[in-house]
Order: C-alpha cells, then sequence, then structure tokens
C-alpha cells in the first residue's frame, strides 16, 4: 500500500500498461496520419485542380469541421461512452482511410471537399476514445501517458509531411499512403490493445450528463485554456509547409522543416507531461501557452532568415505548441464523472476543433495582406488567453484543497503526486 492508502501498481501491471503505452501510441501515430494528409501535398493540389490560396485552406478546413460534426454526434449520444474506445478507434480509422482514399480516386475539387469533411467526422472517432483507452491504465503518471498519446498524434499528424519529403510521390500515392496507414493504427489499437484495470463499463444514453458536465467551473476554466491552445495549434500546423516553402525554393526541404516542426510538438508533450505529473497539470500547461505565444510574436517576421534560425524558431515553437494540449485533457479526465470521461473529452474537443476553422482561414489572409509576421502574430492572444485560464484555475483547485477535510480513518487521502487533481472516480 501506498502512503496514501491506495495500493502501489504491481510489477506486471506496471509492464502490462507499460506495453498498452507504445501499442496505443504507435496506433495514434499511424491513425492519425490522414489529418494533413492534403496539407503535405497542397502544392500539388493546387496546380493540379488550379487552387486559389483560399480554395486550397479549406481542404483542412473542411477536416475540422468535420471532426467536429462528428464530435457533436458522439457527445449527443454518448457514442464515446457507450462502445467500447478501441472496436470505436477501428471503427473510425476504417472510415477515415476510405474518405481519405476518394480524393485521390476521384480527383476533383467538390468531391474532396464532401471527402474531408467525411476524414473528419470518422477521426472523432479515433482521437477521444485513443485517450480515454489509455487512461483506463493509468491512475498516477496520467499527466506523462496522455502526453505521449499527444506527442504520437502529433507524430502521426506530420506524418504525410515526411511521406512527401523523402519519398517525392505522386499526391495520389501520398494519399493512399496515409489511408493505409491509418488503418494499420486501428487494427494495432484493437488487435493488441487491451483495456485497463480502471476501464469503466458501457454507459447508458443520458442527456442530462452534457449538462452536469458543463455546469462544472474546474471543467470550463480546463476548457477556456483548451480554447485559447486550439485557437493557435491547428492554424500553425495546417501553413507550416507553406511558410516553408515561402522560405526556402526547394519542395523536398520545405517539406521536411514542416515535418520536423510540427513532429517536436511529440517531445513537448512528453516534457510536459513529466511536469504535470511532478509540479501540477495548470503550471504545465500554462509554461506551454506563455512559451508558445512568445513564438508566434516573432516566428512568422523571420521568414527571410537564414535557414537554421526560421527552422529553429520553428521547431521551437512546435514544442511549445502543442505541449500543453494532453494536459486539458488530463484535467477532464480527473474531475469528470469517470462513466462519461469519453462524452466531457468529445464536448471539449468539439468546441475548440470549431475556433481552429477561423484561423485556418485568416492566416493566409492576412499573410496575403501584411505578410507572415502578422499572419502568426494573430495567433498569439490564444494561448495568452489560454494562460489566463490556467492561472484562475490553479486558484480554483487551490481554493477548493483550503476547504478539503484532513484525511482520517475513514477518508482517502489525495493521490501524490498532484493531489488537487485526483479524480474521486478513479
Amino acid at each position: 500500500m501506498s502512503v496514501s492508502g491506495v495500493a502501489e501498481p504491481s510489477e506486471a501491471e506496471l509492464a502490462a500498461r507499460r506495453r498498452q503505452l507504445v501499442i496505443l501510441a504507435a496506433a495514434l501515430v499511424l491513425a492519425m496520419s490522414t489529418w494533413f494528409s492534403t496539407a503535405a501535398v497542397l502544392s500539388q493540389l493546387r496546380e493540379a485542380w488550379n487552387l486559389s490560396a483560399s480554395a486550397g485552406s479549406w481542404l483542412t478546413i473542411m477536416v475540422q469541421l468535420g471532426f467536429v460534426a462528428g464530435a457533436a454526434l458522439s457527445a449527443a449520444t454518448n457514442l464515446a461512452d457507450r462502445v467500447p474506445p478501441r472496436r470505436l478507434i477501428l471503427m473510425g480509422t476504417i472510415g477515415a482511410a476510405t474518405a481519405n482514399a476518394v480524393v485521390a480516386a476521384a480527383d476533383a475539387y467538390p468531391v474532396a471537399i464532401a471527402a474531408r469533411f467525411a476524414t473528419g467526422a470518422c477521426l472523432a472517432a479515433v482521437y477521444p476514445p485513443s485517450l480515454k483507452a489509455m487512461s483506463s491504465w493509468y491512475r498516477t503518471g496520467r499527466g506523462f501517458a496522455l502526453g505521449v498519446m499527444i506527442g504520437a498524434l502529433t507524430v502521426g499528424s506530420a506524418l504525410p509531411h515526411l511521406i512527401n519529403a523523402l519519398g517525392g510521390l505522386p499526391w495520389r500515392l501520398t494519399l493512399a499512403t496515409a489511408s493505409v496507414l491509418t488503418v494499420a493504427g486501428g487494427l494495432i489499437a484493437e488487435r493488441l490493445g487491451a483495456d485497463g484495470p480502471y476501464a469503466t463499463r458501457g454507459a447508458a444514453f443520458d442527456p442530462s450528463q452534457l449538462r452536469a458536465i458543463v455546469a462544472d467551473r474546474r471543467f470550463r476554466l480546463a476548457s477556456a485554456g483548451y480554447f485559447g491552445h486550439m485557437w493557435e495549434l491547428y492554424a500553425m500546423w495546417a501553413w507550416a509547409a507553406a511558410f516553408y516553402r515561402d522560405a526556402f525554393s526547394a519542395p523536398r526541404l520545405a517539406s521536411l522543416a514542416a515535418f520536423a516542426v510540427i513532429a517536436a510538438g511529440a517531445g513537448g508533450s512528453v516534457y510536459a507531461g513529466l511536469l504535470s505529473d511532478r509540479v501540477s497539470r495548470t503550471e504545465a500547461a500554462g509554461r506551454a501557452l506563455r512559451s508558445s505565444a512568445a513564438v508566434a510574436l516573432v516566428a512568422g517576421f523571420l521568414v527571410d532568415a537564414p535557414a537554421p534560425i526560421v527552422v529553429g524558431a520553428g521547431v521551437v515553437w512546435g514544442f511549445w505548441v502543442v505541449a500543453d494540449s494532453a494536459q486539458f485533457s488530463t484535467i477532464v479526465t480527473e474531475v469528470t464523472n469517470a462513466v462519461y470521461v469519453g462524452t466531457a473529452l468529445t464536448v471539449q474537443l468539439a468546441i475548440g476543433f470549431t475556433l481552429t476553422v477561423f484561423t485556418i482561414f485568416l492566416v493566409p489572409v492576412v499573410r496575403d495582406w501584411a505578410g507572415w509576421g502578422w499572419a502568426f502574430l494573430l495567433l498569439a492572444p490564444g494561448p495568452l488567453l489560454g494562460a489566463w485560464a490556467m492561472r484562475a484555475l490553479e486558484r480554483e483547485l487551490a481554493a477548493e484543497a483550503d476547504i478539503t477535510p484532513a484525511p482520517t480513518a475513514t477518508t482517502t487521502a489525495p493521490l501524490a503526486p498532484t493531489p488537487v487533481f485526483v479524480s474521486p472516480f478513479f
């Protein structure tokens, strides 16, 4: 037993959860490769279909809108808590891979727009269930575990850029490769994954849970931080390749730089996860938000700087821009009724992804009007607002801790090392 009265995991359980972390992270790397598949080959698509910059942006925006629609449907029906998460992941990856393949097969912009919407809707059945599945294995150290999962999502999102940079493949083959990888991810999760010891049984449909989730001030503050984070994140990811195509004359170098910048977020996610378990979720998220905002203020103005500087600044930005993401999800898993964690995560994600539509659309508009410096500058207010929300949440949790009775013989003490975030449901 631990000093807090909670049994320490056995060696067998520790080994099992490490194995599942590797399995589910690998599955997510592959499963998310369809997200930015068209962004990786956007220059080729613009040439093939004679697209404007604005029309090209809609290929990514429709994924975001599709994700919102899929997440809203999932939240409204408690789908993420009624269907076993690994089964839902497999279903989502098959749908996303099929929709992504339609883009290559149809070779037409209007069809591609609809297919990208369907891709996003199906990925809403992949991302939130992956976090829930991983949470079922971790009672302590969950910040690190979900940090690894977000790191996996980050690498998966960057993967099409690497395929494009190393292979120099025709755009259809790049999209087809992403679809194959996505299905492989779903199969790995379903066939090799397993439910953790803290998994919850399928929940009954209960619309009142949505009201209960949103009524929780802790959930609202964590979500406000997430919304500020999302204002910045996906616009930065979506336009990284275009930024480096303007910085460099070689397309493959631009794709490789975009991969490095986005993939750097995997390291940031793991670092923030470790920090959150050692210090607090709010401190880890706030540090990432402030650092990311600082780089957003200057990164775009470096487009004409020497290659080491422009890439170095991008890698630093990429490291911090997603480092906080897992912490918002971790907080939600720890303050929400465990039976409806999937629904709570999906609500948060649905609103956050809605916000990404505005900045993905605005960045190329501002770039054409005033240049990359001002285009990326408009992203900075998001993480600054998020940092404020984390300060407010920290005060909220500290106030709760002050009025919480001290542990007695009949009261279980909070789990170390981050007692203010421990859920009574896990």
